[in-house]
């Protein structure tokens, strides 16, 4: 009997413990890089194709257009994913966007809500792409289990990034076709 109090004891011990962390870090922030041989437009371009967010983001299912105008501030989503077999929907809002620089868009959903931001730079025809990203638990427990979670978080976004990186490079797709014609057009009275 004596060993099961002191045994229940550790275990409420570590309880509160577990909930003090969420009270201390009730949030977690991580940044991402990446290099892509790809001109800015055309990773731009890329990014904001939903016919390839299936590419890079690991379990994409669909988006499902809420209200707003789609890839402009206020647009709001619900984005469907697949993460161990089950279902899960984040409502996603964009929050700021300058085309061809940087797209800042809130995520929720039960368990947490999150700032995203990501942004991109030219740089000798090349491009650089970082994030940033905030999360916050939605409720105590949700809290404590952010703290332990901040590595998974970034080791994801790694991996995305790393997944739009090759997306990007592998693009065949003509997003510029009007600037094509153009070319060839005064090409052609030369």
């Amino acid at each position: 009997m004596k060993y099961l109090k002191y045994t229940l004891g550790i275990i409420v011990l570590l309880f509160i413990v577990f909930l003090l962390i969420g009270l201390l870090k009730p949030e977690v922030s991580y940044n991402a890089e990446i290099t892509v041989e790809k001109p800015l437009a055309e990773s731009w371009a890329v990014t904001q194709d939903e016919e390839k967010l299936a590419a890079w983001l690991p379990g994409f299912l669909s988006i499902e257009h809420l209200s707003g105008t789609r890839g402009t501030v206020g647009a709001v989503a619900n984005v469907h994913f697949e993460a161990d077999g089950k279902p899960m929907v984040i409502r996603e809002t964009i929050t700021n966007i300058v085309p061809n620089e940087s797209i800042a868009m809130t995520y929720e959903n039960d368990f947490m809500n999150m700032d995203y931001t990501m942004a991109m730079t030219a740089v000798e025809g090349k491009t650089k792409i970082s994030s940033h990203s905030t999360a916050r638990g939605n409720g105590m427990f949700a809290k404590s289990m952010m703290a332990f979670m901040g590595g998974g978080f970034k080791a994801q976004e790694e991996t995305n990034l790393a997944n739009l990186k090759k997306t990007i490079e592998e693009n065949t797709k003509n997003y510029f076709p009007i600037e094509e014609e153009a070319i060839e057009t005064d090409e052609a009275q030369q």
